[in-house]
């Protein structure tokens, strides 16, 4: 059958083209055909496989004709052996092969592609997946390399267009394919949610057992699909998922929203779409307080931060934008599962994004990747009742993740630390061997107009020993030092701060990645700056140690004057008391690339006993405005600065900050034991006291401010005694087990 229907058009989840694919590919099974699996089968189609667009109208004419052009040319290319399917993809071809048949079967089923219905191209992918699943996927077959392949990646792909081409599968086939998944996607996968078999993995695997019982109309394994979801959307405290502050972790010490967060939540909104209205809907809607939480602090201007992409980051240039088109893809799918208040505040959402993204524009990029995420955000983007939602200002402290995101207008920074419980890096697949510093204390930041900074061969250039905002003992590392798959976890535990949600201090005791660097940095962030203190910088290595106070790819102009540096069209640097800068301005290549950098850094000799730094980073300072704040010493001070204790006090903003990684006190504050405390002084009287217990080992913490207090006006349900007059005394229980939040009290002085 060739022809096709002129129009085929799915609007946002609708299933208007459910209808023309089911008269394409009625019910694969030989037998008398299951009518919710019929009704199932031809759902998957439709959400997976329909276009919600006109297919005639470009730029989807021209992309399907492109699909169909590649599909043509593997079929009249296959060339069936031992050894091979393709010749030039020999077996096991794990990704290559599934992918192409795959490939062909969506150029079957899809409208416009000059091969829609064609029983020669669907009688060749049947040949192609019997072939491979004899030669590779066999029942009998044994198990070599990455696990993922065999239980995900390839009866992902083999399922897929088994059912993209339906009938033409036959019984024969249809029987060695699932005896073939049978073996490697036994039901007892999904029976403990541990190991392998968890978050994003769980996704994957549940969406295999649910296409593994479309092929055969298994209830059975359908129900089992739909229900081993449902450890994935409670709330954890240890281990892979999502915590109450918003942090996802996956291979059980590494923040992943960038990357098995997407592949998490694209799943889970496929999943929504085809079973509802099956025998077997996810109720469960808890991840979707997730797409605000946890995924949209981490993306901006369309591109997801590489702190949570982990071993990612080293795949390929501009990785961090493709991983934000996917991203909000999936927000779109699931958007139709969701009400319609939160439906348009998505939509605005990703709206915002794609109008910012100006590094690498999603709509084009869209164009090339997936013509049905194309045609969603265009409608929205042509759609002047949906407006383009700003990017938000304010501070988010992910102390379970040790990550922490802080925005202001025109500029944007996030943190990357490690803890006992986040690894340094991730190094696993041959991939990432030199990420050893992502958790030293990265500062990542972006002025207007730097959206690619960290996109464009970024990882595959720069320094690996000096990353911005990291402290590092310059030992040479051996490529994935310190074990694969996060096992990376250094012993401080005191990692994370205290945010009002505006302004944040936070900050990691640093246990360097197989070295004996030891230091304790805090980060304090405001509106228009960055102050950085580092002390007690400690090791014996026998080689210097450096701060490294930033790490630009560019060719700008750098000033260099005592007490400040400038970086035209990126930002200012301030280090009061004048301590040495040192600058370097180089050419780094890898392989046929090559990309211009300026470092600056600070350095503290070989083998320093506790060493020490401040300085401000300045986001898109102007150098007046950079020469100005080097001159007005009073605008911060330093109260400690100290193994002890760290902070500083900014009159101006009525601030005060103080990391205790010991008792005692700084300034005007003091606490009984180790916690992060930020002070906020209003203009109508009253003031904010944050409290946070990052190491979440208190079972009680005693707090004073001297500063006269007339009364609290709100607590806090941690508070459990306060003292007002002459001074403030705030007495918490219970902190051990609040996962390092921040608790703010309200005082009237």
């Amino acid at each position: 059958m060739r022809g096709h229907p002129r129009r085929v058009l799915l609007r946002f989840g609708a299933l208007g083209a459910a209808g023309a694919l089911g008269a394409l590919f009625p019910a694969p099974p030989a037998h008398a055909p299951d009518t919710s699996f019929v009704a199932l089968r031809r759902r998957w189609l439709a959400v997976t496989a329909a276009t919600p667009f006109d297919p005639a109208a470009e730029p989807y004419r021209t992309g399907l004709a492109r699909l169909g052009a590649q599909a043509a040319g593997y079929r009249d290319t296959m060339a069936p052996a031992d050894g091979w399917l393709w010749p030039d993809q020999a077996f096991p071809s794990f990704v290559a092969t599934p992918a192409r048949l795959r490939a062909m079967a969506r150029a079957h089923v899809l409208p416009g592609t000059g091969l829609t219905g064609d029983a020669a191209l669907a009688t060749a992918v049947a040949t192609g997946i019997d072939h491979y699943r004899a030669r590779v996927y066999s029942a009998d077959a044994e198990q070599v390399g990455n696990w993922w392949h065999w239980r995900i990646g390839v009866p992902r792909a083999l399922l897929d267009a088994a059912l993209l081409i339906g009938p033409h599968l036959t019984a024969r086939q249809r029987a060695g394919l699932r005896d073939a998944v049978d073996r490697f996607v036994p039901e007892s996968v999904l029976g403990s949610y541990t190991g392998t078999s968890t978050a994003a993995n769980r996704v994957d695997l549940c969406t295999v057992m649910l296409l593994r019982a479309m092929l055969d109309d298994d209830h059975g394994r359908a129900a089992l699909a739909a229900a081993a979801l449902a450890p994935v959307f409670p709330l954890v405290s240890a281990g892979d998922g999502f915590y109450r502050d918003g942090s996802f972790i996956q291979h059980t010490t590494i923040p992943y929203q960038g990357a098995y967060g997407v592949t998490l939540l694209t799943g889970l909104a496929t999943l929504f779409a085809v079973l509802r209205g099956s025998p077997w809907p996810v109720a469960d809607q808890r991840v979707f307080d997730a797409v605000e939480r946890s995924f949209a602090p981490f993306v901006h201007d369309g591109f997801v931060m590489d702190l949570v992409r982990g071993r990612s980051i080293a795949r390929q240039a501009f990785g961090d934008h493709r991983r934000g088109r996917e991203l909000a893809a999936a927000i779109l799918q699931l958007a139709e599962s969701a009400s319609a208040t939160t439906r348009s505040r998505w939509r605005a959402m990703v709206k915002g994004w794609a109008v910012r993204d100006t590094a690498q524009p999603m709509l084009p990029a869209a164009e090339r990747s997936d013509l049905a995420f194309h045609a969603r955000l265009a409608a929205i983007l042509d759609d002047e009742a949906i407006p383009a939602a700003a990017e938000p200002t304010g501070h988010r402290l992910m102390t379970m993740s040790a990550r922490a995101v802080h925005r202001r207008p025109g500029w944007c920074a996030a943190l990357s630390m490690a803890s006992h419980r986040v690894g340094h890096y991730e190094y696993g697949n041959g991939e990432n061997l030199r990420g050893w510093h992502t958790g030293s204390g990265m500062l990542y930041w972006w002025a207007e107009g730097h959206g690619d900074h960290y996109s464009d061969a970024f990882w595959a250039t720069a320094d690996p020993y000096r990353l911005p905002g990291t402290t590092v003992s310059t030992l040479r590392l051996p490529d994935g030092a310190g074990g694969s798959w996060g096992d990376t976890c250094p012993p401080g535990r005191w990692v994370g701060g205290a945010t009002d949600g505006e302004y944040a201090t936070a900050g990691q005791h640093l246990n360097g990645l197989e070295s004996t660097l030891e230091a304790f940095k805090t980060w304090v962030f405001l509106d228009d700056a960055v102050i950085c203190l580092g002390a007690g910088i400690t090791a014996g290595d026998g080689v210097p140690v450096e701060t490294i106070v930033d790490n630009r790819r560019t060719t700008a102009p750098l000033t260099v004057e005592r007490g400040w540096a400038h970086l035209a069209g990126h930002g200012g640097y301030v280090l009061p008391g004048g301590p040495a800068l040192r600058t370097l301005r180089a050419a780094r290549t890898a392989g046929t690339v090559t990309r211009d950098y300026v470092t600056l850094w600070l350095d503290h000799g070989a083998d320093p006993q506790g060493a020490g730094y401040v300085y401000l980073l300045m986001p898109g300072a102007t150098r007046a405005a950079t020469r100005a704040r080097a001159a007005d010493p009073g605008w911060m001070r330093v109260l400690a600065n100290t193994a002890g204790r760290q902070g500083v006090r900014v009159p101006a903003l009525g601030l005060t900050a103080v990391n205790f990684w010991q008792e005692g006190t700084a300034g005007p504050l003091g606490a009984s034991a180790p916690c992060a405390v930020l002070v906020r002084e209003r203009g109508d009287g009253t003031a904010t006291v944050t409290v946070a217990d990052p190491r979440r080992a208190l079972d009680g913490l005693t707090v004073t401010w001297d500063r006269p207090v007339r009364r609290v006006l709100r607590g806090h349900r941690l508070l459990a005694d306060a003292g007002t007059g002459a001074r403030l005394t705030l007495t918490f229980g219970g902190m051990a087990d609040d996962e390092g939040a921040s608790h703010t009290v309200t005082v009237r002085l």
